[in-house]
C-alpha cells in the first residue's frame, strides 16, 4: 500500500457513496470507510465496494480492553478489508492482540489487512494535548513515543501527521508504515484539522499514504479534485 491515495467517504449513506463513485467511471480506487458510513450501512457497505474491486481502509479506531478489540478484529477479518486500525493509547496487549484477532479470522488463502495505530489525530495541537490529555512532552515526543509501543506490539505502522512520518521513519525504518490524515492543497481550507500539509510536503518527509477527504468529495468536480491530489503526490507536472 505504499504510496497510496485514500479517498475518506464522507458521506452518511450508500446511495451518496454510489453517487460520488460513479464520476469515477469505474476506477480501481483506494477508499476509507469511517464510522459515520459504517454504523449506517453496516459490513454490507463493504461487501460492496470490494465486489466493485476498491481497496478499503476501515477507519473504526478500536479502543477497549485486549478481548473485546482482539474479538471484534477476528470479526472485522473476515469482511476482507486492507486496512483497519486501533488507538494506541489501548496499550501494547491491546494492540498486540488486536493482530492475533486479525489472524485469526482472516480466511484462509487471504492476506491479513495490515493493522496501524492511531498515534495523536491531527485534528489536536499540543497545547490541547497538554491541557486536556495531560501528556506534558512534546507533541512530537508523544507520537514518537506511540509509534514504538506500536511496532513493539506487531502492528504495521501508524496514523499520524505529516509533520511527524519523517522522524518515525528515521527511529523505526523504512517499511514501518505511516498512513497520514491532514491532507490539503495550498488553496484549500483547514477546516477542523490543526496539523496539516500538501501532498507535495507528504512525499517529500517520505509517508506511505495520504488519506484526503472533503478536499475531493465536496470539490465541484471530484474526479478532477482527486486528479490534482494524486499528480502532487506523485510528483507529477500537470
Amino acid at each position: 500500500m505504499n504510496n497510496s491515495l485514500i479517498i475518506a467517504l464522507d458521506f452518511a449513506t450508500k446511495e451518496e457513496v454510489h453517487s460520488f463513485l460513479k464520476k469515477f467511471n469505474g476506477e480501481s480506487l483506494f477508499l476509507k470507510v469511517g464510522m459515520e458510513l459504517f454504523y449506517k450501512e453496516g459490513p454490507s457497505i463493504i461487501k460492496e465496494l470490494k465486489e466493485q474491486n476498491h481497496q478499503i481502509f476501515l477507519d473504526l479506531k478500536l479502543h477497549d480492553i485486549p478481548n473485546t478489540v482482539g474479538s471484534a478484529m477476528k470479526n472485522i477479518a473476515s469482511l476482507g478489508v486492507d486496512l483497519v486500525n486501533v488507538h494506541a493509547a489501548g496499550g501494547v496487549d491491546m494492540m498486540a492482540r488486536a493482530v492475533e484477532g486479525l489472524e485469526a479470522g482472516t480466511p484462509s488463502g487471504m492476506k491479513r489487512a495490515k493493522c496501524i495505530g492511531v498515534t495523536q489525530l491531527t485534528s489536536t495541537s499540543e497545547a490541547s494535548m497538554q491541557k486536556e490529555q495531560l501528556i506534558q512532552v512534546p507533541l512530537l515526543e508523544s507520537v514518537l513515543h506511540y509509534a514504538s509501543i506500536t511496532k513493539e506490539a506487531g502492528l504495521d505502522g501508524v496514523v499520524c501527521s505529516t509533520l511527524e512520518a519523517g522522524a518515525i521513519r528515521e527511529q523505526l525504518g523504512e517499511s514501518f508504515l505511516t498512513v497520514t490524515p491532514g491532507i490539503r492543497l495550498k488553496t484549500d481550507e483547514v477546516q477542523d484539522q490543526v496539523r496539516v500539509a500538501t501532498p507535495q510536503v507528504a512525499r517529500e518527509n517520505g509517508v506511505s499514504a495520504i488519506v484526503v477527504g472533503r478536499s475531493i468529495t465536496r470539490a465541484e468536480n471530484p474526479y478532477k479534485s482527486y486528479t490534482l491530489f494524486k499528480s502532487e503526490w506523485e510528483g507529477i507536472t500537470l
